[in-house]
């Protein structure tokens, strides 16, 4: 039977509304501006799957500690603010379906609040010396950065491999979910063996859920995102890399050249769908998804079993069988 993410919070339902109540209150400001769009952050909120990743890490890891909380803040703060960043570097007007900070109070005031969320997050370690879980986190956001300015040079020639794939991937996606598991055994005094197999196996998770998203461009499922969105933003992922590489010359030449010169033409863009598929590129990219999986459900199984572990292994289930 198919979980959705109230069943799988279950074991950790008092931490993660417990949790609501802290990261508010850790948002806090005098300035009634930012207080009223920091209130409009909170009310907006995805489907809170780091702080789940954090807590449920922390009761595997030997049990959730008041620290715990603070690492799920230190990650939600700081990640927040690396979006509100990204959304006035790609000039996004939307976010989950909500208005995005720039579009409802511009550019200036988003990049302060991107700032402000980023002091937040380094104060709340400093001030309670959760010096580990900030060198875990930040090391995260320097990844993070380096993944996507790394995708923004490759995409300018078109020329990704599969190896710089899974770097970028590795450092845009897989390093946050890798440090919300390292956190989470952090909080509850795991030892550096324990902390470096749980960031490992976040890491691997991390790898699947972007594959899995990459696999949304192409239309598997009915799904928010549009189809062939990242072929109009001219970036190359594991599906069209595969067909590539297996393509003539000839026709590499004029798949490239439609990614290049029609990504905004639909009829274009459904042709090099169509191609991906035709190439074998998303059985390539489902089996590769399926691999990494299997790889996390492993380093899981070295851990003992508590209801911490099960919500955790269904929890990775819910991230590759998700429909958005």
């Amino acid at each position: 039977m198919k979980q959705d993410l109230k069943q799988i919070q279950a074991p950790i339902a008092t931490e993660m509304a417990d949790f609501e109540k802290k990261f508010r209150s850790f948002m806090k400001s005098k300035v009634t501006l930012l207080d009223h769009i920091t209130h409009y952050i909170v009310k907006r909120k995805g489907k809170q799957m780091r702080p789940m990743f954090v807590f449920l890490t922390g009761g595997v890891s030997g049990g959730i500690s008041e620290a715990t909380y603070r690492g799920a803040a230190l990650i939600e703060l700081l990640h927040t603010a690396t979006l509100v960043h990204d959304d006035v570097v790609d000039d996004a007007n939307y976010r989950r379906g909500f208005f995005s900070i720039n579009a409802l109070w511009k550019n200036k005031i988003a990049v302060l609040v991107g700032d402000y969320l980023l002091s937040r997050g380094l104060l709340l370690s400093v001030d309670n010396g959760d010096f580990d879980l900030l060198k875990i986190v930040s090391h995260a956001v320097r990844e993070m950065s380096e993944g996507e300015l790394l995708q923004i040079a490759k995409s300018r020639n078109l020329d990704i491999t599969e190896e710089v794939y899974y770097t970028i991937i590795r450092q845009k996606t897989a390093s946050l979910i890798a440090s919300c598991c390292a956190v989470g055994a952090a909080t509850a005094n795991a030892d550096t063996a324990a902390i470096e197999k749980m960031r490992l196996f976040g890491e691997k998770v991390g790898m699947a859920f972007q594959i899995k998203d990459d696999l949304f461009d192409y239309g598997q499922d009915v799904v928010g995102k549009p189809v062939g969105i990242d072929i109009k933003e001219k970036k190359l992922t594991l599906p069209l890399i595969y067909a590539l590489n297996h393509a003539s010359w000839l026709e590499k030449k004029r798949i490239i050249s439609l990614v290049r010169n029609k990504n905004e033409d639909k009829k274009a863009v459904n042709e090099v769908i169509e191609f991906v598929k035709a190439a074998g590129g998303l059985s390539y990219s489902e089996e590769i998804m399926n691999n990494f999986y299997r790889e996390a459900l492993h380093i899981l199984t070295e851990f003992p079993d508590s209801p911490y572990k099960t919500a955790l292994s269904d929890l990775v289930k819910y991230t590759i069988e998700r429909k958005k």
